[in-house]
């Protein structure tokens, strides 16, 4: 009697693995009982040996215990375009752009066509060394938490039982561009070009004051204080950002920075010429405007302000303004202001970061009062030459 005859047939409601000569594979078959109008309910799996479909049929048992109604047939492709659709609700546009462009073209385009139940740690692992060779690393992360939410919003439909991009470790990735900052040369040079316009205004106030790209393009008049009540310095008042819902980016960056004398005189002026401007356009103006906004009163975006921003750069002299961009404005300050002698813990409290307990302790208590020590300290960088021709 041959082997095949001597198997055991299964019983009523045991599960059964048996050799499909059309498929050249192996079909395991989970009974779950009969229909209202007695057809056999089965659940099927197949592989090349009977070890592989036994692996299978533990694994679907569990899904099934759990309820969950995994499909043979749903992509990783179709995870991510579920979570792009439901899972960023609320988010401004830039983030659901980003996230949508490294979806698309880094999960989706390399793992897609995968089906999401026989999605591998090892095959994350393989793909996520092999984007390593490419990445930086932060894009590294966006695309590993990608797959990780996109697993997680599927397991919270019942259609997958564990996600197993959660058991994966994120590779080195490549190193990203370099940050710099302007030398103190440099940096004159860059506040002499284009003066009276819009950007060198803009770079202005990133450099002399210290803040975030993303504080500036929001920035209204309402918070600009050139005229304040005698006895508090002119200052801005950094509340608002291009983040969602307006939030600064962590609570200690909402803050309140006194400006440079010369910066001052340089704002009012410009002040003056936006709002002619405006009104002979037969546009409105009021304090509710962006300080930068665009001829129409509207925000500008951030390739804006970088194309403008290179352009100045190449007026000031500079021979590669494309290897540099905005927010490298903010990394001049920190520098500068460092290699003038101020202590790091003031420095601290005028960009809005944390680098100790004394320094958060001393900066909660600085929402409303105006943070000096910048401005005094450029006034004497930038401007103490001028000050003494006088």
């Amino acid at each position: 009697m041959s082997e095949e005859s001597k198997r055991r047939k299964a019983g009523n409601g045991e599960d059964s693995i048996y050799w499909d000569s059309s498929k050249n594979r192996y079909v395991g078959a989970i009974s779950l009982g009969y229909t209202p109008a007695g057809k056999r309910i089965r659940v099927k799996v197949s592989g090349k040996t009977k070890t592989e479909v036994r692996a299978k049929i533990r694994e679907k048992r569990k899904e099934l215990a759990a309820g969950i109604k995994s499909s043979a047939s749903y992509t990783i492709e179709q995870a991510v375009q579920a979570w792009l659709s439901q899972g960023l609700k609320g988010r401004d546009k830039g983030t659901v752009d980003t996230y949508t462009s490294m979806a698309t073209h880094h999960v989706i385009a390399d793992l897609g066509k995968v089906r999401l139940v026989d999605l591998t740690a090892d095959g994350v692992d393989c793909w996520l060394d092999e984007k390593s060779m490419s990445l930086a690393k932060s894009s590294m992360e966006m695309i590993l938490s990608i797959l990780r939410r996109s697993i997680t919003h599927a397991q919270r439909r019942d259609l997958v039982l564990r996600n197993v991009a959660e058991l994966v470790e994120l590779p080195e990735g490549q190193s990203g561009r370099p940050s710099k900052s302007l030398r103190l040369e440099q940096a004159k040079s860059v506040l002499t070009a284009r003066q009276g316009t819009w950007v060198h205004l803009y770079v202005a106030v990133s450099l002399l004051v210290g803040i975030r790209t993303e504080e500036v393009r929001p920035l209204t008049w309402d918070r600009v204080h050139l005229d304040p009540p005698s006895g508090t310095a002119p200052h801005i008042e950094v509340w608002r950002s291009v983040r969602r819902r307006g939030e600064t980016k962590t609570v200690k960056s909402r803050r309140t920075l006194a400006m440079p004398k010369q910066l001052v005189e340089t704002l009012r002026a410009y002040q003056k010429a936006q709002q002619v401007r405006r009104e002979s356009l037969g546009l409105s103006w009021g304090d509710g405007d962006f300080v930068f906004g665009t001829s129409s009163g509207e925000q500008r975006t951030a390739e804006n302000v970088r194309r403008n921003f290179r352009v100045l750069l190449g007026e000031a002299g500079f021979i590669e303004p494309k290897q540099w961009t905005p927010r490298e404005l903010r990394h001049s300050f920190v520098s500068i202001l460092s290699d003038h002698g101020v202590p790091l813990e003031k420095i601290a409290r005028l960009v809005g970061h944390s680098s100790s307990q004394t320094t958060e302790a001393v900066y909660r208590k600085q929402i409303r009062p105006v943070i000096t020590d910048g401005a005094e300290a450029m006034d004497e960088i930038f401007f103490r030459d001028e000050g003494s021709s006088e």
